[in-house]
């Protein structure tokens, strides 16, 4: 059996309110039993190893993985520690399901980071609740890490969460190979706004300026941020070099197109943005690194800025 999406048709209230569980285990009999008891009420995934585990979760991001302990190769002790040492999974709670149901095994699985344990044979009412009692902690958990990872002006992601985001998108593509795009936007002389209209117009403008970007940005794994003062960020994962260049100039147009007066500006009578973007290209792990994607956008934007600003200007890493 291969890593597989068993996901049944969304409940209503829309595929985000329903939870993704990754069963983790060597038998397809004990894969099929959990999957029997979640199938109605959340996205299930299955996978028959520690090292399918682990590649699922980076990919899937599950709620919550129901994980096995004696399973070929690595065991779910393993897989348990993995997935607490990455940065990208360390979040998703662990359910050791086993038939190893001493207080040792108990003891090592609690101290390896698993949030629960439940014995073998599986009652499913003790599992249903348990899982469900964890999904709720997680969404309260997850709420929170979500309120310290935005802007409180703008409303979109901060300078954290672009930072977190920023380097788990790319070590995502130099895993996969994917293109990934980085986009530094700066609205044009933004100071002279704010001298102009006073501070709370300013405001008033970035707030209006951030939604109008993230407005325009259409995939759901696309992320904008404030990335400090009048500047923002976009990280566009699996975007090469023309829809880079399609996006910027579309991010461009949308702000132009608010007609927010700025007769002081030195590049329009309206507020414009001047953007920076870098590309790393398709192909296997190169030698570069998240700070030389960063370093190329920040260079294309000063190539904006300095050629008149209200532009794009865009580079992709050598290849390697």
């Amino acid at each position: 059996m291969n890593a597989t999406d068993f996901a049944p048709l969304p409940p209503l209230g829309g595929p985000a309110l329903v939870a993704k569980l990754l069963v983790v285990d060597d038998h397809p009999a004990n894969i099929q039993a959990l999957f029997q008891i979640f199938q109605g009420d959340h996205r299930v995934f299955m996978a028959t190893s520690g090292e399918q585990a682990l590649a699922v979760c980076r990919d899937q991001q599950p709620d919550l993985v129901l994980l096995d302990v004696v399973m070929p190769g690595m065991d779910g002790y393993e897989v348990c520690m993995r997935l607490k040492a990455d940065a990208t999974t360390r979040d998703i709670p662990v359910i050791f399901v086993t038939s190893h149901g001493d207080e040792a095994a108990e003891t090592q699985g609690l101290d390896v980071g698993a949030v629960d344990f439940i014995t073998k044979p599986i009652n499913p009412k003790v599992v249903r609740a348990r899982v469900k009692t964890h999904l709720t902690l997680k969404s309260q958990s997850d709420l929170l890490r979500q309120l310290a990872f935005v802007d409180g002006l703008t409303g979109v992601a901060n300078r954290r969460h672009f930072d977190v985001r920023f380097g788990s998108e790319w070590r995502r593509a130099q895993r996969n190979g994917n293109d990934l795009t980085l986009v530094m936007i700066d609205v044009d002389f933004f100071k002279r706004f704010n001298d102009d209209h006073g501070h709370q117009t300013g405001d008033d403008c970035l707030r209006l300026v951030a939604a109008t970007l993230a407005g325009t940005l259409r995939r759901p794994g696309d992320l904008l941020a404030r990335y400090g003062g009048e500047e923002f960020a976009c990280v566009l994962p699996e975007t090469g070099l023309p829809g880079a260049l399609s996006i910027a100039q579309q991010l461009e147009g949308a702000v132009r197109a608010l007609k927010l007066p700025h007769p002081s500006s030195g590049a329009s009578d309206v507020v414009t943005v001047s953007l920076g973007v870098a590309v790393k290209g398709p192909g296997p792990a190169s030698t570069y690194t998240a700070a030389d994607l960063l370093a190329l956008a920040d260079a294309k934007l000063y190539e904006a800025k300095a050629g008149g600003r209200a532009r794009a200007m865009v580079g992709a890493l050598p290849a390697a």
